[in-house]
């Protein structure tokens, strides 16, 4: 039957040239243009953001950036760990030093970055958990689901038939199946059993784990305090005031009445060191014995400070990270008073413990002509001193101490107002002393000589040898946490890695000939190469059981039920 058209849709319908172009407008569905498009709205949006921050693949994005993050906190020196460093450092790279501090990269940790994804990893660790944990939770409230209708159709299958009752092998697989911690339940003609649930127990203790951590350390970096402090064995000690601290720096949130209420005192120091072989020089003992209180009245008690085995006061930790020589110098004015006795620290400058520093003279020193005047002395020292080897000593110990000075008179300028090292002297201002060769006086002398100053001027006595050492008073709240964190995700990441959640079902009911057909079933939550193995054991003892009755085609026995794959139903 043919169809005729008007002249008007012969007008209109197009040429065959243009069918492609006219078929692509032929569609139903709606043009999707901005016009028709649904916006999300705020609330959309926020549904969306909250989505995606939520997700696996963001939590680990995030997690990855801290760790890039922290690179530079490593490489880079940071100003609350050293100034002195990044100060340097600005010295030396005129042009990446200002980038650097736009960034944040000199104070990383407390950048708005690195904490603006602290935080988004924080919330996105929550958002994870929160929702997984009420599902989990869900899972255990509810029995393991009842047996699908057709067990073939699963991984691992086997059945038999048996001359026991369908109710005695639901029961005896019931018993056997809670005898092997699985969850079980008899559910219509067969029996649901499920075990594997530590696995997400261990996969939320690991997420949850991480939070603990992330929480301790950023509570541990806001309220921390660390600082060093030099005692000469013997001295005035210390107590836990910030104007004790040789240096100091804390956390943001930090308060100096947060300090902890402790002294302690250097009493001996003890270093042995190894005298011959390839390790020559290497410490074998390095302790000091300590004296300390806790409280503005504390009964004072001894311990022993050593490497990696620190003084533990409540949440502070006292460890001993230097050692080194303190020369005991008395110098006297040309009328024979004493203007300075004590022992002066000097810095080690090698492994030998080469060490170097300076006497300061402030107040109390005349000169001979009686016109006030400070005293500014180099020493250079070297704990065993050989022959030939002037400038480094040959050994660590105390086996033949020598101490060289070189002196000064002058202005030392510490009254300029401009801070400055007591391990360094600033000679702008100082003349030094000259012998009766009209060359700078110098002079190596051991314990108990004595140097005289020319003119008149006075002398300087070498009288003994103390040692020193360097504490470091850290306290950091959270450290305990962060371990315990650290070990519970250790845990729950091997919980959740190595144990497999699986199911099995077991239906016994009555055949046409009425003999019981019992069928056996398992499926893996997970990856679980075990579970036709596992099956097969069950299997194994539950045949014991209910033993194989006579397959109706011949009169023996049927065999021990073997567990194969079952075969998928082609799609």
């Amino acid at each position: 039957m043919s169809k005729t058209t008007t002249s008007d849709e012969t007008a209109a319908a197009p040429e065959e040239g243009d069918l492609g172009a006219a078929g692509s407008q032929l569609s139903t569905a709606p043009a999707e243009t901005l016009a028709n498009v649904p916006g999300l709205g705020v609330v959309g949006w926020a549904r969306w953001f909250w989505r995606q921050l939520t997700s696996m693949r963001v939590a680990l994005l995030l997690l990855l950036l801290v760790a890039l993050g922290a690179i530079p906190g490593s490489l880079i020196p940071q100003t609350g760990q050293d100034a002195t460093k990044v100060a340097d450092f600005a010295k030396a790279h005129p042009t990446l030093a200002p980038v650097y501090e736009k960034l944040g990269l000199f104070h990383v940790y407390s950048s708005v970055w690195f904490s603006a994804v602290y935080i988004l990893l924080f919330v996105s660790l929550i958002g994870c958990i929160v929702p997984r944990t009420w599902q989990f939770v869900g899972q255990l409230r509810n029995r393991p689901p009842g047996a699908p209708k057709r067990l073939t159709r699963l991984p691992a299958y086997t059945t038999w038939r048996t001359g026991a009752e369908p109710e005695q092998v639901r029961e005896a697989a019931l018993a056997l199946l809670k005898k092997r911690r699985f969850r079980a339940h008899l559910a219509g003609d067969a029996v649901s059993a499920e075990k594997g649930y530590l696995r997400e127990v261990g996969n939320l203790a690991f997420h949850i784990a991480l939070i603990v951590m992330l929480v301790a350390f950023a509570w541990g970096q806001l309220f921390k305090a660390e600082g060093n402090k030099l005692l000469v064995e013997g001295g005035s000690g210390f107590s836990n005031t910030l104007i004790a601290y040789d240096d100091f720096k804390s956390g943001n949130l930090f308060g100096v009445d947060d300090l902890n209420p402790f002294s302690f005192t250097l009493d001996k120091f003890k270093g042995t060191y190894e005298k011959t072989g390839p390790n020559k020089g290497t410490a074998r003992t390095f302790q000091a014995a300590v004296t300390y209180s806790v409280g503005a009245y504390g009964k004072g008690k001894k311990d022993v400070v050593k490497v990696n085995h620190p003084l533990e006061i409540d949440d502070s930790k006292i460890y001993l990270t230097a050692h080194g020589y303190a020369p005991v110098i008395t110098v006297r004015d040309g009328r024979g008073n004493v203007v300075f006795h004590d022992a002066v620290p000097l810095l080690p400058l090698d492994s030998n413990v080469t060490s170097s520093g300076v006497v300061k003279v402030l107040d109390g020193y005349k000169n001979a002509k009686g016109v006030t005047e400070q005293l500014g002395i180099s020493a250079f020292f070297l704990p065993t001193y050989t022959a030939g080897s002037e400038t480094a000593s040959t050994f660590p110990a105390l086996d033949n101490p020598v101490l060289n000075l070189a002196p000064y008179h002058g202005d030392l300028g510490v009254n300029s107002g401009i801070p400055q090292s007591v391990y360094q002297m600033d000679k702008t201002h100082m003349k030094a002393f000259k012998d009766s060769k009209k060359a700078q006086l110098r002079e190596n002398l051991k314990p108990g000589e004595t140097m005289t100053l020319p003119n008149g001027a006075g002398t300087v006595t070498y009288e003994s040898t103390k040692q020193w050492a360097n504490f470091q008073i850290t306290q950091q709240p959270g450290s305990g946490w962060a371990l315990t964190g650290a070990i519970a995700a250790i845990f729950g990441l091997a919980g959740s890695l190595f144990i497999q959640r699986r199911r099995v079902w077991v239906r016994a009911v009555k055949g046409a000939d009425g003999v019981t057909v019992v069928e056996m079933a398992g499926l893996g939550r997970s990856e679980s190469a075990k579970l036709p193995e596992e099956l097969g054991d069950l299997a194994g003892i539950l045949y014991d059981q209910a033993p194989g009755a006579p397959d109706p085609e011949n009169d023996s026995d049927s065999p021990d039920p073997q567990v194969v794959p079952a075969e998928r139903p082609e799609k």
